[in-house]
Formats: C-alpha cells, structure tokens, sequence
C-alpha cells in the first residue's frame, strides 16, 4: 500500500455503527420521558436529514489510487468498522422488543417503534450483504447472525448465488422492469427471491431460517409470545428497505443477448450508480454499486466510480422516497433510462405494462 495515501474516510465510516447506537439511545429517552417524538428521530435522520447533506455535500467521484487498493482490502479497520454494527443492532432490536413487550403504546408510539427497530434492521441487511460476499466462513456466519431478526437469511443464498448470476434480465426477481411501481415490484420480488433461493440451497435456507427461529425462541420466551406481532412487523418493514434499494439498483436495466442465445457480460452500464458521499458513508459505498457487481468480493473501502455507470440524481436515501411515490419515480427515472438506451426502450428490461412507450 502506498504509505502517502490515506483513506479520508478513515473516520467517517463509523457513522454507519454509530446509527443503530443512536437509535438505542433515543429508545432509552423514550422509556424515560414517555415522549413520542423520539421514536420518530430515525425516520427523520434516514429520509430527511441523510438526503438533505447527500444535496449539500454533492457526490465524491474519487478513486482510492491502484496502488493502495491491496492495502485497503487488508485493512483489519474497516473490517471492524462492519462488524460493529452488529451489537449495536442488536442491542436497539433487543431494546425495541422489551418496549413492545412491556409498555402500553400509543398507536403513533406503535409506529415510531416499528420505524426505529425495523429501520436499524433494514440496514442491517446491508451489513449482512457487505459480510456475505467475503470469503473468510466467519463473515459468512456473521451475515447470518445479522440477518436473524428480520428472517430473511435466505438472501444469503439468493444474492451470492441467483442475483449476482441473473442480475439486468428478466429472469432476475430483483432487477425491477421498466414501468413498473416499487408497490407492483415488492411482492413479486419477495416471493421470486424466496423461491429461487430454495432451488438453488434448501439446506443453506433451512439453516438461516433455523438461526431466526432460535433468536425468536428466546425472545419469546423472555418476553412472551405478545411481542410477536410488533417483531414480525419491524421484519418486515426491515424487508422492505432492502427491497426498494434492489427497485433502485437496477430499474430497467438489461443486459443483451448476443446471436448464440448468451447473456452478455454484467458491465458497469447495467447499474445505476451514485456517488453521494452520505448515503455512501452508512451504506459502506453500496451505491458503487456497478462494481460491487464486477468484483463482489471487493470490500467496500476499494470500490470505484466508473464514468460510463448510469448515474442517479440523489443518493440512496432520498431515492427511496420517490421509489415509494410511483407518478414521481417514473417522471424522473424512466427518462434516464431513455437516455441511457438512446430512446431505444426496446432495449431496457420491460414489465408487461406499457405505459412508458412515449417516453423519450
């Protein structure tokens, strides 16, 4: 490694570890003062403040240089950075459960709980992804073990092994199709995803599920079978986090077939990319996302910005929010896929609606 280069971002990185510990702290403040609005502070710093300092700071193109990228890989720090988030998950998850269980909510309160808890373990499954691409077993186990409370270990299975293969093709349950709504995409990428990774490891997925079964087990029996419902809930609300950012990593994108039959390559024009240096930050650079998919084995302190990527215009988080209003994302998405395919949309990966045929 190049002893003059240093990562700039050595410190920052924390903030992604830093998130589920503040989230536990604004649980203890609401078991102190019984105010609601503390149960809500996630959702605001996750889509109002993150995409406000996305806006403000602008995206960070910078490459760390070739010659330090070996280093990087091999950096014992950033591998920790990762792992720390997962006590701090567990310890706001666990804090959230005891809540549920033991506190007489308001329905608000009820709803800031499932955003709090269910929003920590949303983006835990972004840990989950940066562990289960790495070739040490102990990553592995931990992409597991992270993945446990929001019962979704088969994405271990279906990313590393069906996405990754499938990713830009129709066959693909989480590439999203042009014209087609986050709200149209969820259900049908769910049970695609599921039954993909059935086919491709039933024992891998029996043994995720096992693993969620076994923490679910303790949890009721230490708080009852009561706290059931609210710990399903903040799952699933935690599913459809990692969902809509696969509705966004991929949207209308496809790869083509040449004249023997055979997909092309997965390249850095079948992604969409952003470089906002916030989303970055509490992603571990996931919006990289174009080589993630060349090199998935890459750790998230090495990987590039590519020029010829598609770009989106915010980060991430503020992403999500037009991925949820459907008028809106295909006012502003469905011309950049335009763009990107030359007007040429029978060259984008198409659902079977057609309303984007004037789009150009």
């Amino acid at each position: 490694m190049d002893p003059s280069w240093q990562d700039p971002k050595r410190w920052l990185w924390l903030l992604s570890p830093a998130l589920p510990l503040l989230v536990a702290w604004h649980l203890v403040k609401f078991i102190q003062t019984g105010q609601t609005h503390w149960l809500f502070l996630m959702s605001i710093v996750m889509y109002g403040v993150i995409p406000v300092l996305d806006a403000l700071l602008g995206p960070d193109r910078s490459n760390p240089p070739e010659e330090a990228v070996a280093g990087l890989e091999q950096s014992i720090w950033h591998r920790a950075v990762v792992v720390a988030y997962i006590p701090s998950q567990y310890a706001a998850t666990l804090l959230g459960l005891w809540i549920a269980a033991t506190m007489d909510l308001s329905g608000w309160q009820w709803l800031g709980l499932v955003l709090s808890v269910g929003g920590v373990n949303g983006i835990a499954i972004n840990t989950a992804h940066e562990l289960g691409h790495k070739r040490p077993s102990w990553e592995r186990a931990l992409s597991l073990l992270t993945l446990a409370p929001v019962i979704y270990g088969h994405f271990f299975v279906e990313h590393n092994r069906g996405h990754h293969l499938r990713v830009a093709t129709p066959q693909d349950p989480a590439s999203a199709r042009l014209g087609e709504s986050f709200w149209a995409f969820l259900p049908r990428t769910v049970v695609g995803s599921l039954r993909s990774a059935w086919q491709i490891d039933r024992r891998q997925c029996l043994q995720a599920w096992c693993l969620s079964l076994l923490f679910y087990a303790a949890v009721v029996a230490w708080l009852g079978f009561a706290v059931l419902p609210f710990a399903l809930v903040q799952a699933l609300y935690g599913i459809s986090l990692l969902e809509v950012v696969n509705y966004i990593e991929h949207y209308g994108l496809l790869r083509s077939r040449g004249a023997d039959g055979r997909v092309e390559r997965c390249g850095p024009q079948h992604s969409w990319n952003s470089d906002h240096v916030v989303s970055n930050l509490f992603l571990y650079q996931l919006q990289r996302h174009s080589d993630h998919h060349a090199h998935p084995g890459r750790r998230y302190q090495a990987l590039r910005h590519f020029d010829s990527s598609p770009q989106l215009p915010m980060g991430y988080a503020g992403m999500l929010m037009l991925a949820y209003l459907p008028p809106l994302w295909f006012k502003v998405m469905d011309a950049r896929v335009a763009a990107h395919y030359g007007g040429e949309l029978g060259r984008a990966n198409r659902g079977q609606a057609s309303k984007v045929d004037s789009v150009g």
